[in-house]
């Protein structure tokens, strides 16, 4: 997938709140050579990516694992939490262990969360509830569904919500069980276009690594611009930045492949998976 001179580099973009501090200082103005910003939700991402429509992007964990052989991993780069992590949320009209033999609407925007839940009411609970697809709407998933899955920014405006419903943090929950936190999404890349374009994209990755840092260093711009474009409070944006990681530990790997482990004994996905990482001088590295 060698670049010619007319044709941009394409890379995804998130369009939620929680991979902020890995985009919200990346200036494509600042590098090398032309590339086109797509911004989407995860589902649209996942697709485009899988497809071949985006170079490299950030993606569901779970889309990663359908199109592992295809791609490779940006090395220290995710969106992971260590337990709670305040917007993969289930809303439910009793305690979340009650919906196990019920009806669970599913959020439409991400693929992860959804693996995830549905490996924590089989394997965690025993149950096998019926499922059903859903805009993420909450009073209309509630209104034929015992529970309903939201993620991202759906989640935590729900969340600030009066809602009357219990609320469980699907992140706490594989904490609690597991031992271990849990990726939610990951940067993932064409191999092909890594084998072609080693120096653009590390140049790419370099620049993604140095907003995060950015971030790190000084959360306010985003916490402002949450508050802004979402609502909420100074208190509520910091904690929540603050509790998510953006790195990709050998831990947080291990907590992955677990979950990936999970997904293709339920037969969630239908071959097993490796995490593979692009490397810019070996090229691609499988991790086993």
């Amino acid at each position: 997938m060698s670049l010619t001179p007319d044709r941009p580099t394409r890379m995804g973009v998130i369009d939620y709140t929680n991979v902020w501090p890995v985009t919200y200082h990346f200036d494509k103005q600042r590098l090398s050579r032309p590339i086109e910003i797509v911004t989407k939700v995860p589902a649209v991402l996942n697709r485009a990516l899988i497809a071949g429509v985006l170079d490299l992007s950030p993606v569901s964990s779970f889309a990663y694992g359908l199109a592992c052989s295809r791609l490779a991993l940006l090395p220290g780069l995710s969106v992971s939490s260590e337990g709670p992590v305040n917007s993969i949320l289930v809303f439910s009209k009793e305690p979340l262990q009650s919906a196990a033999s019920g009806t669970i609407a599913l959020t439409n925007t991400s693929a992860t969360s959804v693996n995830l839940l549905k490996i924590i009411m089989e394997k965690y609970y025993g149950g096998r509830p019926v499922y059903w697809d859903s805009e993420p709407d909450l009073d209309k998933m509630m209104d034929t569904s015992d529970a309903a899955l939201l993620i991202g920014d759906h989640a935590i405006k729900a969340s600030w919500r009066d809602h009357g419903y219990y609320v469980t943090d699907l992140g706490k929950v594989w904490k609690d069980w597991t031992g271990f936190g849990m990726t939610f999404a990951v940067w993932a890349v064409q191999q092909s276009f890594a084998k072609d374009n080693a120096k653009w994209l590390g140049e790419i990755a370099e620049a993604l690594h140095a907003s995060r840092q950015q971030s790190a260093a000084d959360l306010s711009p985003l916490v402002l611009k949450a508050c802004r474009e979402l609502g909420g409070t100074e208190a509520y944006w910091n904690h929540y930045f603050q509790n998510l990681t953006y790195d990709f530990t050998e831990e947080r790997q291990r907590g992955l492949q677990l979950y990936f482990d999970y997904c293709h004994e339920l037969n969630l996905l239908d071959h097993p998976v490796q995490l593979s990482f692009w490397n810019e001088t070996t090229g691609t590295q499988v991790k086993r």
